[in-house]
């Protein structure tokens, strides 16, 4: 017996890197260029690969480890598989077919949670077999954990591609993760109830009506993985030089961007597309630097100079009283950190405004009736919608974002307006799609619709997303006006406060009328005085004479 020490290879400047993933177990046999183990650093996922063909006697390392260059990580035994005699179907497969399907033959196992099954077999399975599969929880774009509140199937129940498995839910939206595949259920992992993270194991499923040649096929069968941004290659079968960027078989994502998990994590956080980030690492691999490197181009350009955050210091108040510190929702802290990034990257300009909206109260009311035997509440948000619809039609310089580069602007065919709604958890902003397509009638009931969601935290992710310009209404809370913060990369939004009767100068004497405030809020990297002055005008007049809105 020959046993051989595998130690993790040389590392570059990295210090020490995360044990993330484990590919093998004690009794299996590897060939060379197998995957053993996933390491993960500040910059990078890594898969490290056998640089021998061997038994594996022993592994020295465990989940969440932290090692460094020339640590142990495993021991094989290569005297046992070379005396050993192979299928005659690998010995003439040898050359016709890549090390990664050699990996996949008769006799190995064919996924992680085969070996790690609840009979510890490592044993060979029959090629023919098909196999269950894991699916887990998708790419949540964050870390925090989610709820499950619903379970759409049972086990023993047969699902079909892109059924409904389970319901998840946030703070801030609810999701269905889908079947992957047509499949029967084996085992669920998991009840309503539970708290679960991206990753987490949902089901087990057994594929159905799969055909011979996928199950050998190259692509991995451990698990599917419905996080695109950190499923394993299968293509990556260079040989084993000494470097570790180059001894290392780096994960391979589906997107054009090469970057690992961490530097994934930093963008989410900081809003960044990484398809717009140039990489420095090799083969054009993106690194955190690059990140910080993009971001202090962006607030140069956005003349952000002084990026110095100053914190409020915290103070010991029990000294002055009776204390008690209460958590804030996860909602809370989201919008927080939103608040502040659009306050500090939007140079925010208030154009104020009046509608006289005495005309619209007595068409509203004259309405009445019709509202009662539709069973739809009509309020004077629809008219809002329709009314800011027409006017990003009249002035499409509304309807814009601008692109991180400053260079362009991305122009909008289409009119999607977010409307903001209180809940008990915070604030939320669900988006109305196709304004300019639906009637009075029909926004009316997609705003009650959206808001019984709002109230009962069942709004999903694609109810918060494309909106083009907000409105935020105060409605009968009173105030006289507001400034609502634009809600980036929008380029405008719209406060609405409490309609006030004024004396109005008409015909030669005051006269009564129902004045509503509004304030337009716009970013002045964008907009002008001259297109906020144009735009509220507009919205004031169509408001007034409600026949515009039929034009």
């Amino acid at each position: 017996m020959a046993i051989k020490k595998i130690t993790v290879p040389d590392l570059g400047d990295a210090a020490e890197v995360e044990v993330i993933e484990l590919l093998v177990s004690v009794g299996q046999s590897v060939n060379a260029d197998d995957s053993l183990l996933v390491l993960e650093s500040d910059k990078a996922a890594m898969e490290i690969p056998a640089p021998m063909s061997g038994l594996v006697t022993s592994i020295a390392v465990n989940l969440g480890d932290q090692v460094t260059t020339g640590a142990e990580m495993l021991s094989l035994d290569v005297e046992s598989l070379e005396g050993a005699d192979k299928p005659e179907s690998i010995d003439n497969a040898e050359d016709e077919r890549e090390p990664e399907s050699i990996a996949n033959s008769e006799d190995e196992p064919k996924s992680e949670s085969i070996a790690n099954s609840s009979e510890g077999s490592s044993a060979a399975v029959d090629a023919n077999e098909i196999e269950s599969v894991t699916v887990q929880v998708p790419d949540l774009g964050t870390e925090d954990e989610v709820d499950v509140i619903e379970i759409h199937a049972k086990e023993g129940d047969s699902v079909c591609l892109d059924d409904s498995l389970v319901t998840l839910e946030s703070d801030k939206a609810a999701m269905e993760v889908p079947a992957p595949q047509d499949g029967k259920i084996e085992k669920l992992l998991l009840k309503i109830g539970d708290k679960v993270a991206t990753g987490a194991a949902i089901l087990v499923l057994k594929p159905v009506d799969i055909p011979k040649s996928e199950v050998q096929s190259n692509e991995p069968k451990e698990e599917i993985d419905l996080n695109p941004a950190e499923t394993k290659s299968s293509v990556a079968t260079e040989s084993v030089p000494p470097r570790a960027e180059d001894s290392v078989k780096s994960l391979s994502f589906l997107s054009n961007v090469y970057a690992g998990p961490a530097v994934r994590k930093l963008a989410r956080e900081l809003g960044i597309d990484l398809a717009i980030v140039k990489g420095s690492g090799q083969k054009d691999r993106i690194v955190k630097e690059d990140i910080h490197a993009f971001v202090r181009n962006k607030m140069l350009q956005s003349g952000a100079v002084n990026t110095t955050t100053i914190l409020v210091p915290d103070v010991d108040f029990s000294k002055f009283g009776p204390i008690e510190k209460v958590e804030r929702s996860k909602l809370a802290k989201i919008t927080a950190v939103n608040m502040h990034r659009n306050w500090s990257v939007v140079p925010h300009v208030a154009q104020f405004n009046e509608a006289d909206v005495t005309d619209l109260e007595d068409f509203m009311n004259d309405l009445k009736a019709e509202s009662k035997k539709k069973g739809i509440k009509l309020t004077f948000l629809p008219f809002l919608l329709k009314a800011c619809e027409k006017a990003l039609k009249e002035y499409p310089q509304f309807n814009v974002s601008l692109h991180s580069s400053g260079e362009y602007l991305i122009q909008k065919n289409y009119f999607h307006i977010g409307v903001a709604m209180a809940t008990k958890a915070g604030l939320v902003v669900p988006v109305i799609k196709n304004v300019d397509q639906k009637s009075i009638w029909d926004l009316a009931k997609e705003v009650s619709e959206l808001n019984g969601k709002a109230k009962e935290r069942k709004l999903s992710i694609e109810d918060m997303q494309g909106s083009c310009f907000s409105i935020s209404s105060l409605g009968a809370m009173g105030g006289t006006g507001f400034i609502p913060i634009v809600n980036a990369p929008e380029v405008a939004i719209l406060g609405v406060a409490k309609t006030e009767i004024k004396p109005v100068y008409i015909e030669d004497e005051f006269k009564p009328r129902k004045m509503l405030p509004l304030t337009l809020s716009y970013d002045h990297k964008v907009l002008n005085g001259l297109d906020g002055g144009l735009f509220s005008t507009y919205l004031a007049r169509i408001l007034a004479d409600v026949r515009h809105l039929t034009l």
